[in-house]
Formats: C-alpha cells, structure tokens, sequence
C-alpha cells in the first residue's frame, strides 16, 4: 500500500487536481481534516472507503491510522489543504512513515496565495516593481520562527510578502513592516479563498488591521503585503516583446 499525502486545494472542491481526484477515487481509507477539507471532496472517494475526520486527533493518533490500514493493504489518501509543500504539517507525518518503512507519495495542490492572488485579479511578480514573493507567518507561542525570519528582517528585502496563519495578528505585521515599505503600500487579505463566503479586503498598511478588524477576520485568511499589488505603470514583460528574437523550426 501507498499513502498519498494530497493536496486538496484552497477550498472549492473543482480547484483539486485531477491526478488528486484520480488517486482520491483509488484509495480505500481517506484520512481529511475536516474543519478544512471541504466536504463535497469526499464524494471522490469508493463508496465503501473508510473516512477518518483528524480534527481532533493528535500525531499519534494520525500515524496509528496510517499504520494500521498499512497492515489492512489499504492504499491512504491523506488529505490536506492547500498545497502540502507549504505549511501544512505533512513532514512530521512523513518523517513518523521513513521510520516505519511505509512507502508514500506527495500530490501537489494549488496553494491558498495562488487562489488570493487569482481573486486578487493579481500577478504577484510584475517587472521592474517586484520579481519576488515571500510565503511566511508570524511567530506566536505554539511555534516560534527561526531566527532571521522574523518580519522586521524580511521586510528589509521590500518584496512581496505573503502571510499565512497571521490575520490574527494584523496589528503586529503593520508594525513590523510599516517602517520597510511605508504607510501608503498595498495591501490585501482574501479570506476563504475560493469559497462561495470568501472575503476580499483591500487597503493599505495605513488602514489594512482596522479593515481586518472590522471584517472579523481571525482565519483561514491570506495576507498579502507589497507594491505589486498596486502596481499599473511598469514595462511590459520580455517574454512577449516584439524585440525579443524568436526561432521558428
């Protein structure tokens, strides 16, 4: 058997791959967090597959799981959202199957700041105003950040930040990169990216936490911080310039 840890997506249920739904509708035991996970996916799978909700199960709880249909012969999907690539606690799982020997696969997802960007109507890389995206959260007390990754140090770089895990936080990433990219740089949250209650919140860093605020917003949300995101005057790219030389065959 296989375990294949997938990814779900942002949230809509037709933003999950089609090799994701391929291997989905293969797999005997699904294991899918479900204060995440939207429902509607579960329809994938076989009709007699085993679901296994992990919201309330812990580490243990989960490897047990995997294990045990490892002995049944049951191939696994195990469930994630988003893209397991990024902040999605998948390597410790995978990490407990190297120990045991339980062969696994990884099937990417589209990831949440993909689908913000795309509500967003947004390219996040616009040339000569920004060529660099930066993933990263705020520490707090369950997981510290290592050091140098602190916002005050990559705000430094004036890239496009992208916070996940954060809108919580909203008061201390304005404080932090309020001194690197000023009070007038664009910013944006995006809020259940994808899903038909998804909330588009635009602003500044001037106003953006008070929007938040306002909004409610605590999370599942993606925030998003730089001047890409305002961006209208800058040169067309390379790629499609008549100046560019083209080889035909």
């Amino acid at each position: 058997m296989t375990v294949y840890f997938i990814g779900a997506g942002p949230g809509a249920a037709d933003l999950i791959t089609v090799r994701g739904a391929r291997t989905l509708a293969a797999c005997g035991v699904c294991l899918y967090a479900g204060s995440l996970v939207p429902r509607e996916l579960l329809a994938e799978c076989p009709p007699d597959a085993r679901l296994v909700d992990t919201a309330q199960l812990d580490l243990d709880e989960i490897t047990a799981e995997l294990l045990r249909a490892h002995q049944e012969g049951h191939d696994v999907a195990r469930l994630h959202s988003g893209d397991p690539s990024v902040f999605s606690a998948v390597a410790e799982q995978m990490r407990r199957l190297d120990a045991a020997g339980v062969p696994y696969e990884v099937v990417p997802g589209v990831p949440a700041f993909a689908a913000a960007a795309a509500s967003l109507k947004r390219e996040l890389t616009v040339p000569t105003v920004g060529q660099t995206v930066i993933l990263t959260r705020v520490a707090h007390r369950a997981t510290a950040m290592p050091d140098g990754e602190d916002l005050a140090t990559l705000g430094r770089s004036g890239a496009l930040i992208v916070l996940h895990l954060a809108a919580k936080y909203a008061d201390r990433v304005v404080d932090e990169l309020l001194p690197h990219y000023g009070a007038d740089c664009p910013a944006a949250v995006v809020a259940y990216a994808s899903r038909p209650e998804e909330l588009i919140i635009r602003g500044t860093l001037d106003d953006i936490a008070g929007k938040i605020k306002d909004a409610g917003v605590l999370r599942t949300a993606v925030i998003m911080v730089g001047r890409t995101l305002g961006a209208e005057q800058f040169r067309d790219s390379h790629l499609y310039s008549p100046e560019r030389e083209r080889h035909t065959c």
